[in-house]
């Protein structure tokens, strides 16, 4: 396989969720198993529309320290500030949300390279890579293509290399450590790109392994501990390495707000970090706890316990996704719209497609609408905007994608 080829194999299963006109088989259900897994690839989002005449140059006269948020206008990707302006004009092939003070940005044609920006859009690291992720606890993943082979590394905000491309795949840094896969590969033997085999193990900062390659599949750690595959059944780990969870469940999640969904026999329940289970394997699906609540899906609709296991918000959406600044966003009857803790609404349904609340705003569409005529489900079309808690928008619809605030 050329070079260019096993780039796009990578390009072609980065994460859908950074971008609405991904597949969207995590929004499909309210327990993916798959969810924290994509999140890893998502080192060079795809992007078909590039041109090779490419503008650095920021729009000085609005730089904003405030969060920024990623729109596309016309196939270019840019920034703009809560009150709606363009503060980094759209310019780049593709670019990923702002973090720890940087964003990655795509320059050139289908051979660009990925650099990193600041929030006044100057360019402070070259574009010199094959793919480019977010900062997370001072490190960024970065992807180097050979021929037939990507290999994936780290950089520290100078951009420096500072553990050399050598991973068949890589994930960000979390709590100290980074989980990194020895001897996989990218394939598409079977129609769609997918990434097989090799062993997972975790590396501290200076890159070397503190818990050798020896998992199937592997979550980040979170509150301690990370949910691990060997041999077809999950346990936990601790930074050591050493399970304090046995292997004994069909998937488990990341622990979230001291617990985490766990799946036997076809239903969730959730544990607590000595593996006691405290809300029983009887639900259909689940999603993790945010603040105080979590999804589940029962009898075909969607609603949201407590941690006692207690029904808070009773079944009845189609699609709901996590609380975010107290609301979640919840898809009944075609639409889609906000609710809060008591299960009323405050932003009635109204949208074909909206996100969770981030920094104050949620990015919603207006015209768009979900399509499988390629086979994957996607959401196409509508223009996207920002609508405020009471549900007024303060950014009109306008750019054909756009992503959450950040910084």
């Amino acid at each position: 396989m050329t070079k260019v080829g096993i780039v796009f194999l990578l390009l072609a299963i980065l994460l859908g969720s950074c971008s609405d006109s991904g597949k969207t088989g995590s929004e499909q259900s309210v327990a993916s198993d798959s969810a924290k897994v994509d999140s890893e690839q998502s080192v060079a989002p795809d992007s078909a529309k590039v041109d090779s005449e490419q503008s650095v140059a920021p729009d000085s006269a609005k730089v904003d320290s405030d969060a920024l948020a990623r729109v596309e206008i016309g196939g270019k990707v840019g920034f703009i500030n809560k009150a709606g302006e363009i503060v980094i004009k759209p310019q780049f092939a593709d670019a990923m949300d702002f973090s720890e003070g940087l964003a990655s940005v795509k320059i050139g044609g289908k051979e660009g390279k990925w650099g990193y920006i600041n929030p006044a859009g100057e360019i402070v690291i070259n574009p010199q890579f094959d793919g480019a992720s977010w900062f997370s606890e001072g490190l960024a993943r970065v992807v180097i293509a050979g021929v037939g082979v990507l290999k994936f590394g780290y950089i520290n905000p100078g951009g420096e290399i500072v553990i050399n491309p050598q991973f068949d795949l890589a994930g960000p840094f979390s709590e100290g450590l980074a989980r990194v896969n020895i001897g996989g590969r990218f394939s598409n033997s079977s129609g769609d790109v997918v990434f097989e085999g090799g062993k997972i193990g975790f590396i501290n900062p200076t890159g070397k392994f503190v818990i050798n390659p020896q998992f199937d599949s592997a979550s980040w750690f979170s509150e301690g501990l990370a949910g691990v595959n060997i041999g077809g059944k999950y346990g936990y780990i601790n930074p050591t390495g050493k399970f304090v969870i046995n292997p004994q469940f069909d998937f488990a999640g990341d622990f979230s707000e001291g617990l985490a969904r766990v799946k036997i026999g076809g239903k969730y329940g959730f544990i607590n970090p000595t593996g006691e289970v405290v809300i029983k394997q009887k639900i259909d699906g689940a999603g993790d706890f945010s603040e105080g609540l979590a999804v589940v899906k029962i009898g075909g609709k969607i609603g949201f316990i407590n941690p006692t296991g207690e029904i808070v918000i009773k079944p009845q959406f189609n699609f709901a996704q996590d609380f975010s600044e107290g609301l979640a966003v919840v898809y009944i009857g075609g639409k889609w719209g906000f609710i809060n803790k008591a299960g009323e609404f405050v932003i009635n349904p109204q949208f074909d497609r909206a996100w969770p609340f981030s920094e104050g705003l949620a990015r919603v569409n207006i015209g768009g609408r979900f399509s499988n005529s390629s086979g994957d489900v996607v959401f196409e079309g509508g223009k996207w905007g920002f609508i405020n808690k009471a549900g007024e928008f303060v950014i009109n619809p306008q750019f054909d994608r756009a992503e959450n605030f950040s910084k």
